[in-house]
């Protein structure tokens, strides 16, 4: 009876301990940061909950779990929205996705804006909206602590894409958006049939606005697996671009790599095959071995073990030397005059060298 009172009661208890693990695991804001105490969470695994017009496009962008907090300092109150992410693309295409150009960049987290008492950051692949009750020379300080204190993932989860590099800086007027689905398609405007982008072949894709002699000009990159992909769909990217009545086209395209580069908008051709010209994809080769010091090449562990090897060493020899003297003693005891010692002197053969 006792036994079966004491299993229920661990089983209980592992229970309670893995509800409380689930709970830590979903429960990823701080409790307090740069004095300001959590008043109040709740958790989401659903993300309509985060964004209930934009909900799809966070899911494609792998959403995984909501923190809403309320936190309160000497009477003040702010509230944290944070979206976690399966990694770092989907929050940093988020962060591009809610970034208009009317608001002002701050230097929290990884990047950040702000409009009034609204702070938008991402963090790895947590994206925080923050809404305080006003604004303090003391705020951005307070929120970089509190970006600080966010768990971050392990392995490739905290790498963002590398598409954006392949952006030309110069002209760049920073409306970008990043887009890993055609439900992010759907929300910005493509020159050509969205379809041909084919998501199906894992394409992404990167846009932004430049500054041209005829206004703002729109550079498209696409990324495919591999070169041939890309040359298949520029084909029918340039098979569906339509030519307007003075003879120029709707938008401009070059394949370099697996990119597809496409420029439209206001632009003239000579700017826009130059806007083309600047984007060269180049082998970025990422070495992912595990670079920490194993045995095999720790150059302490050697060491280490040359000294083991001259210690066993050393203690054979001794056990050997003791193991063959004590033999001898215990013959001469035991067997004397027969093993070792001799009854007869032995005669030597000498020779007289001096005669």
């Amino acid at each position: 009876m006792k036994r079966n009172v004491l299993s229920s009661l661990l089983l209980i208890l592992g229970f309670v301990a893995s509800g409380f693990a689930q709970q830590s695991k979903s429960d990823f804001l701080p409790k307090i940061f740069a004095g300001w105490e959590r008043s109040s969470i709740q958790t989401s695994a659903d993300a309509n909950q985060a964004d209930p017009v934009n909900g799809a496009l966070l899911k494609e962008f792998g959403f995984t779990d909501l923190n809403s907090a309320t936190y309160t300092k000497e009477g003040r109150k702010l509230t944290v929205k944070a979206a976690r992410f399966a990694d770092a693309t989907g929050a940093y295409g988020s962060f591009l996705f809610y970034r208009t150009p009317e608001v002002a960049p701050e230097t929290i987290g990884d990047e950040a804006f702000s409009n009034g008492t609204r702070v938008v950051f991402y963090r790895a692949n947590i994206l925080a909206h923050v809404t305080l009750d006003r604004v303090t020379p003391m705020s951005a300080g307070e929120l970089r602590e509190l970006a600080n204190d966010l768990p971050l993932p392990g392995g490739n989860a905290r790498n963002l894409p590398s598409l954006p590099n392949y952006l030309p800086s110069e002209g760049l007027k920073g409306d970008k958006k990043y887009v890993v689905g055609p439900v992010g398609l759907g929300k910005i405007e493509m020159p050509f049939p969205s379809e041909l982008v084919d998501f199906n072949a894992s394409a992404e894709l990167m846009s932004a606005n430049y500054a041209s002699e005829e206004g703002l000009a729109k550079l498209t990159l696409i990324s495919y697996p591999t070169p041939a992909i890309a040359g298949a769909q520029l084909r029918k990217i340039d098979a569906a671009n339509p030519s307007s009545p003075d003879g120029r086209a709707a938008y401009y395209t070059k394949r370099t790599g697996p990119l597809v580069a496409i420029v439209s908008g206001a632009v003239s051709p000579s700017e826009a095959r130059s806007l083309l010209a600047s984007v060269n994809y180049e082998v970025d080769v990422t070495w992912n071995q595990a670079t920490r010091l194993t045995k095999s090449n720790n150059l302490g562990s050697l060491l280490v073990n040359v000294v083991l090897l001259l210690s066993g060493l050393l203690a054979v020899s001794l056990a050997a030397g003791v193991a063959f003297g004590g033999v001898r003693i215990l013959a001469k005891k035991f067997f004397p005059d027969r093993v070792f010692d001799r009854t007869q002197d032995v005669e030597i053969i000498r020779l007289n060298l001096r005669k």
